[in-house]
């Protein structure tokens, strides 16, 4: 650490020595200065406990004063926690009940993102300690007051010891990527009109920063709250927005370029994006850029529909001033400028200009095909500039926000995380899952300590908390190793009380030394080495607290015997495979949900049926969906390769996530899109070939599906591997809506998301 060249010490233990430090310094501290400066063995012990719960147990992301944020907020819901579990303890039946409620509630507030999912084990931990002898509600006081002290020491030595410089917040991260989207707008606006393979190259690895495992922890917008859910909806915007770009294809030169209605969407694209960097990084920005880019795209709506340009132009010039909002969009907050209800009137003229004819000899298909991709690439920018500033600026943001898309807009907090809540209330939630297991896992522990007496039946429990895993197969593992390190701990033990004896103060220096060595070398060296350390410093600890034999050690390894067998059990009866097999039934009814919206859109766009609003159940349905594939797939990167990468007797498919989960974004916010009235009515032929090539997307995805989760009946097959080109809609009827083209444009770029879901697949792997 400090003083000491970093060359001398490993860098798999600079992070945990650094922690280390930390912890043993608040623990000892606390505990010898009530211990033997106040002879007051209560609160010594629960400073040295919540230290080391919150501290060492719990894994809370970021940096040290990250955390130390983290833990002065927890500080109430400990003294709650600590509160309740004295005085449900003191008869065996409520203190069962009671950790059944209280485990689980702790296990599913990891669905508030990954602190509360990190300090949860600690919280856990916090509220077994008073659960077990003795049953005092007397000495409520002491155990607060230890408490509060270790916790302050924490957030002391967590603030201020071995600062860290921040990683870069999530804002930056997609201010950057925006940025980089000017960047590439800027160039393909301007002649020769195309992209390098280095902007290429740099718009992905830009996308691929947005990653939710490209970002650290503790920097991921995972909350329920309305800046959490707009900034994850700002980087799944500029993912969409960068894929787009880097898949543009202009005319190529010496032609005569894009013309100057693509062009101007394009440079408004640039000064948007730019403008959306600002206002994720220095403030508010000037809401000019997101009224010229609705503009620029309604005179290339109404370009692809049919009139001169100079007449459409001046029909938009005289619609836009137009007061009356946009169907889909809600006003905006109290302090939006006056302009904002312009952008709004802006877009309802782009919607109707989209539904007229366009005439084919006076634009070739290829043409309108480029106008409809221009024009997703101003949707995918007007959705990224909509979602940065509801992000930045919460409900007193600037610029109008579509209700369907942004949802969440106008919920207070409670209700949001009431949706959240719901959303995961059920067995196919992988949070669901693992509070259920350990929650019942935790009451059986705590039931057999209670009606057999258990010594130190604390232990027990903590046994069960730390082993306990989301797979069997990893519990197993983990089980076998963590008795042999608790053997190895306890022969040390044994040996230490027998020579030592009564001699507490050998235990109070060596307590410190032997804390940093556990803390630092078992988060490297794995659980066999962390549960042997740890059994010696928990006999230091109690050691000093009363009198101890080297039996001591016989009753900890009884107690982690008993803790994890009931670990296992529960383990193995309750979801064993974890979020490998979730997340394959988790994808595959994405999938499956995302081909019926498929079906739909296509069939109201060839029909000319004017749609429900963005709510209707089957985006609500894709939207759970979604929400669910992406908590399985979050826990699915923690867990290792299931039983040498086989599940239930078959290998398990190489496949791309994140295109998959990027499928259903697209599908969702695709058909929202389209389905925007007025819709206008396609002739004969133009809906036939619609509704067949919708009908042909809809049915790779449901083979995807069925591959990924085969039903009992259905065989068992490899994922199919699609060909980026060869599956293209090339039909072009004369005289289509650029509506078509907008939909035939869409369902490509799906059929392209299901040509990277297979790794190793043709095609660009999304970022």
């Amino acid at each position: 650490m400090s003083g000491v060249p970093a060359a001398r010490i490993p860098a798999a233990y600079r992070d945990p020595g650094r922690q280390a430090v930390r912890v043993t310094l608040a623990a000892t501290v606390a505990f010898l200065f009530f211990r033997y400066g106040l002879n007051r063995p209560v609160p010594a012990t629960y400073a040295l406990f919540s230290v080391v719960a919150l501290g060492g147990l719990s894994k809370i992301p970021g940096t040290g004063r990250q955390r130390a944020a983290v833990v002065l907020r927890m500080i109430p819901v400990c003294w709650l926690l600590i509160v309740v579990g004295t005085y449900l303890s003191v008869r065996t039946w409520t203190a069962v009940v009671g950790m059944l409620i209280v485990g689980f509630a702790l296990a599913f507030s990891a669905i508030g993102g990954p602190r509360p999912a990190g300090a949860a084990p600690g919280l856990q931990l916090l509220y077994i300690l008073p659960s077990f002898p003795p049953y005092d509600p007397s000495s409520l006081d002491d155990r607060l007051l230890g408490t509060t002290v270790g916790l302050a020491l924490l957030v002391l030595s967590e603030a201020l010891i071995f600062p860290e410089p921040a990683p870069p917040a999530y804002r930056d991260r997609a201010a950057s990527a925006a940025r980089t989207a000017a960047h590439c707008a800027t160039l393909l606006a301007e002649p020769p009109y195309a992209l390098t393979d280095d902007d290429i190259l740099s718009a992905r690895t830009a996308g691929r920063s947005l990653r939710s495992m490209s970002v650290p922890e503790a920097e991921r917008p995972a909350g329920p709250g309305t800046r959490d859910r707009a900034l994850t909806h700002t980087g799944l915007a500029e993912r969409t927005l960068l894929t787009r770009l880097s898949e543009f294809r202009t005319p190529s030169a010496p032609g005569p370029g894009p013309g100057p209605a693509v062009t101007s969407v394009l440079e408004a694209v640039a000064r948007l994006s730019t403008a959306t960097a600002t206002r994720l990084t220095s403030g508010p920005s000037p809401l000019a850029p997101y009224g010229e880019l609705i503009e620029a795209r309604a005179r290339l709506a109404a370009l692809s529909a049919g009139p001169t340009p100079p007449q459409t132009s001046a029909q938009t010039q005289t619609q836009t001033q137009t007061p009356a909002p946009a169907p889909d969009s809600r006003p905006a907050g109290p302090s939006a400028p006056a302009p904002a209800a312009s952008l709004v009137s802006a877009g309802s003229v782009s919607a109707q200009l989209a539904a007229a004819p366009a005439p084919a000899a006076e634009f070739p298909p290829a043409v309108l095909r480029r106008h409809a991709a221009t024009l997703e690439i101003a949707d995918a920018a007007l959705a990224m500039a909509a979602a940065a500033d509801l992000a930045a600026g919460g409900r007193r943001c600037a610029l109008p926000v579509p209700t369907g898309r942004f949802w969440y807009a106008d919920d207070p907090a409670p209700m949001l995380w009431w949706h959240r809540v719901r959303g995961h209330a059920g067995r196919r939630s992988v949070f669901f899952q693992n509070a259920v297991r350990l929650a019942l896992a935790l009451t059986a522990a705590r039931l057999v300590a209670g009606l057999d007496t258990l010594p130190h039946g604390f232990w027990a429990m903590l046994a069960t908390l730390t082993l306990t895993r989301t797979t069997m197969d990893e519990t197993r593992t983990t089980i076998r190793r963590a008795l042999t390190g608790t053997l190895a701990g306890a022969l040390v033990v044994a040996a230490t009380l027998t020579l030592v004896g009564s001699h507490t103060l050998v235990y109070a220096v060596v307590l410190p030394v032997w804390m940093l060595f556990a803390f630092t070398v078992g988060p490297v060296k794995g659980v066999g080495w962390a549960q042997g350390l740890f059994t010696v410093l928990v006999a230091l600890v109690f050691a000093q607290l009363e009198a101890s034999s080297w039996q001591l050690a016989g009753v900890r390894v009884l107690d982690v015997l008993i803790g994890s067998t009931i670990g296992a059990v529960f383990g193995l009866l309750a979801w064993p495979r974890g979020a490998h097999d979730e997340l394959r039934h988790a994808a595959a009814d994405l999938l499956r949900r995302a081909a019926e919206i498929v079906v739909a859109t296509g069939a109201s766009v060839a029909d000319g049926a004017v749609a429900a609003p963005a709510g209707v159940p089957g985006h609500l349905s894709l939207r759970r969906a979604v929400i669910l594939a992406e908590s399985a797939y979050a826990q699915f990167q923690s867990e290792p390769t299931l039983f040498g990468g086989r599940a239930g007797g078959r290998p398990l498919p190489q496949i791309d996530w994140q295109a998959t989960l990027m499928a259903g974004h697209h599908t969702l916010w695709g058909s929202e899109r389209l389905l925007q009235p007025p819709v206008t009515e396609l002739d004969e032929g133009a809906a036939e070939t619609l509704n067949g090539w919708g009908d042909r997307v809809a049915g790779r995805m449901l083979l995807v599906s069925a591959a990924l989760d085969p039903g009992s009946e259905t065989p068992a097959a490899r994922v199919p591997v699609f060909g980026p080109h060869a599956d293209g809609c090339k039909t072009e009827p004369p005289g289509a809506p650029r509506l078509y083209y907008a939909t035939v444009s869409w369902l490509d770029a799906l059929m392209r998301d299901l040509t990277r879901i297979p790794r190793g697949g043709p095609g660009p792997q999304r970022s």
